[in-house]
This record gives C-alpha cells, sequence and structure tokens, in this order.
C-alpha cells in the first residue's frame, strides 16, 4: 500500500511572536517635514466629460436635470415648455372626455336635460374622440420624456468626440489574388 505524504505552507502562528515595542529609538528619532507633491509642469486641465448612467438616472428623476448635468443649458426650457403644453392637453382632453361620457351616460338613461345640441351618437362620437385624443396625448408624453432621457444619455456619451476636419477619401486600384479591382479608403486625422 502506497502512502502519500502531502506538504503545505505552515502559516506561522502570530500569537507566538512576541512583541517587543522600541521606544528608545523612536524619542531619538527626527521629525519629518510633510512630503509635499510639486510637479514640475503644470497639470494640464482635462475637459468635462459626463458619466452618460449619471446624467441618464438625472433625466429620468428629473427631466431637464440631465441635461443641467452635461451642461445643456438651453434644452431645459425646451424640455418644459413640452411638458407645459403635454401638461394642458391632458388636462384638457380629460375635462372634455368626461363631459361627454357624464352626458352620453344620461342620455341612455333617457335623461336629455344637459342643453347639448347633439344628438345621442354624436355625444358618443364625441366621448370617443377625445378619449383617442386623451390616449395619444398621455402617449406622446411618455415618448416625450423617453426621449428626453435618452438625449441625455446620447449627448453624455458624445460630449468630447472628436471630429476632425481633415476626413479625406481616395480611391486606389488594388491587387487581389482573385484579380485587380477598385479600393476605397477613408482616413479619419
Amino acid at each position: 500500500m502506497l502512502v502519500q505524504r502531502s506538504a503545505a505552507q505552515a502559516v506561522p502562528d502570530t500569537a507566538r511572536i512576541p512583541l517587543s515595542l522600541d521606544t528608545t529609538n523612536a524619542a531619538q528619532a527626527p521629525a519629518r517635514a510633510p512630503l509635499v507633491y510639486t510637479p514640475s509642469e503644470p497639470v494640464k486641465k482635462q475637459p468635462f466629460q459626463p458619466i452618460p448612467k449619471k446624467s441618464a438616472l438625472y433625466s429620468a428623476i428629473l427631466p431637464g436635470l440631465g441635461q443641467l448635468y452635461n451642461r445643456q443649458y438651453w434644452k431645459i426650457p425646451v424640455i418644459y415648455a413640452g411638458m407645459a403644453a403635454a401638461g394642458y392637453f391632458i388636462v384638457d382632453n380629460t375635462n372634455s372626455y368626461r363631459k361627454y361620457r357624464k352626458i352620453y351616460i344620461a342620455r341612455l338613461q333617457n335623461d336629455f336635460s344637459d342643453g347639448s345640441p347633439y344628438s345621442t351618437a354624436e355625444v358618443k362620437l364625441l366621448q370617443d374622440t377625445y378619449k383617442k385624443y386623451l390616449d395619444m396625448t398621455v402617449l406622446l408624453t411618455a415618448l416625450g420624456y423617453t426621449i428626453q432621457v435618452l438625449d441625455a444619455v446620447t449627448f453624455a456619451h458624445l460630449k468630447n468626440f472628436d471630429v476632425s476636419k481633415d476626413i479625406s477619401m481616395r480611391m486606389s486600384p488594388v491587387v487581389t489574388p482573385g484579380g485587380i479591382g477598385l479600393g476605397l479608403v477613408v482616413q479619419f486625422k
């Protein structure tokens, strides 16, 4: 029978190591001056680069806050004007829908005392129309909210994207194993 022996590194027991505090040399050590960093060259200030996730979070919490973080101040009034318009249309369409719904329900119960010049079919059509307008307004408001979040993220990604003025293109003949052809080379410098 063959017995294998294994060896492992032994970790010394720190409780067995004697602690000796030598305070005699500490009292005699000279006091050192604090280290001060003095750069030989001035530190070049980097351009502001927003963090896309932070921009998205800010814009999702409060519309326009991501644009404020990205330093796109001119977009904030546009966003709030869109929100004000959306709010107006939501309130107006909701009130009109409720008004014609109330009239339609009264007409179904043979109560024609609402003073509306419309027939029952026309009231039903108006109710359905304002319901459709309300649904579309809510949908477009949600779409606008999503677009402003995506705008903040996109701008944060592309804030310092470098597009140089020299975008050149040249055509040259190319020899390939299959024959001679025409190659297109685009250089970004």
